[in-house]
């Protein structure tokens, strides 16, 4: 419990500096938003380095899509998606040969669309009308809650491997958890919006708190298939920005299109 503990010491702040960001919304939202992803990019291409990804192209490309989405539409966002295949495909015939160029052409366009069309998401979620601050604040509650209780339970009654290839800490134990308590903190958060139903609020908890497994999960098989314990040291013994943010970028996505489904 003392390092469940130190995990919510070390969130509690950034959750509230995550919040005051998303009630500023607007451009500050936006830039955020861009520098993180920047951010994450320069984690990702730091672990993935042995594939020699084009940089500059993705550092372009991202702020695009953001802006696009800040400024225009979906559909606006999907015309920006064609934008970095290009800007690799410049980056990489300026090379001063081909071999591999292949390779680091697909890990830059993954790390490009895993990082950026997430955070796409959350641009298009905060600008939903009425009700985008609110709706990205709950997926961030449902998020941060289904991982801390993950965890928490795991720790006390784990005993049942949920991957252990991919992640041998984690089990089937923590999985039920997270999801009761994550659902049970986007449930609360609803009590105190009434454009927001109890079952409403229910789906969108069980929809944040399944996907949140399944970012952490994602992060953890890249990382043992690159072989790193971090994404980075940003944060000392807490890992990097990716390390945080790994659940987020799946449940910001999902936490869309439920909350188009149930609210609009």
């Amino acid at each position: 419990m003392g390092e469940t503990v130190k995990r919510v010491l070390v969130a509690l702040p950034l959750i509230a500096l995550a919040i005051a960001i998303v009630i500023a919304g607007g451009p500050w939202f936006a830039g955020v938003v861009t520098i993180l992803g920047i951010i994450g990019l320069r984690e990702f291409f730091a672990m993935a380095d042995g594939y020699a990804p084009l940089r500059t192209a993705a550092y372009i490309g991202l702020p695009a899509m953001v802006a696009a989405a800040w400024l225009g539409t979906s559909f606006n966002v999907l015309m920006f998606l064609a934008v970095p295949f290009l800007l690799v495909f410049i980056a990489a015939i300026r090379r001063p040969g081909v071999e591999g160029v292949t390779r680091s052409m697909a890990i830059t366009i993954f790390g490009l669309f895993w990082i950026g069309i997430p955070l796409v998401h959350a641009v298009l979620l905060r600008e939903l009308p009425d009700h985008g601050a609110a709706l990205v604040t709950d997926v961030l509650i449902g998020t941060f809650v289904a991982d801390t209780g993950a965890y928490a339970v795991g720790r006390m009654f784990g005993s049942h491997k949920l991957a252990p290839r991919l992640s041998p800490n984690k089990t089937v134990e923590g999985l039920i958890g997270g999801i009761l308590i994550g659902t049970l903190g986007v449930w609360c958060a609803g009590l105190y919006q009434d454009w927001l139903s109890g079952p409403d609020a229910l789906i969108l908890g069980v929809a944040v708190a399944t996907l949140a497994v399944v970012g952490d999960l994602f992060v953890s098989l890249m990382k043992r298939d690159l072989g790193t314990k971090d994404t980075s040291n940003l944060f000392g013994p807490h890992g990097g920005l990716l390390d945080r943010l790994d659940a987020v970028l799946f449940t910001v996505v999902i936490g869309y299109y439920v909350s188009i489904a149930l609210v609009y």
